[in-house]
């Protein structure tokens, strides 16, 4: 099983450290990967209990300079609720 690689790295931007004290955190994940696959990628990975998932799809977007065009990479991203009292060390 592929679960060590769907989990990409944490997402830490001000208002995801916000979310931290909440129980929530914002991990980049693989675009392919379901509900289901994030929570027991993230159970194996920090040992802890996930109670709710919620997951954003932001798409390539695209920008233009002079005569130009670029697009910004797309990804997707989860919000991760744990069970009450538990924390993921994020660096």
């Amino acid at each position: 099983m592929k679960n060590i690689s769907i989990v990409k790295k944490p997402h830490i931007t001000e208002k995801a450290t916000d979310l931290s004290k909440e129980g929530k955190y914002v991990f980049i994940v693989e675009p392919s990967s379901s509900k289901n696959e994030i929570k027991k990628a993230i159970k194996r990975i920090y040992g802890v209990d996930v109670l709710k998932i919620q997951t954003i799809v932001r798409h390539p977007k695209l920008k233009r300079f002079r005569n130009k065009a670029d697009a910004r990479a797309g990804y997707k991203k989860a919000v991760v609720t744990l069970k009450e009292g538990q924390k993921i060390e994020t660096n």
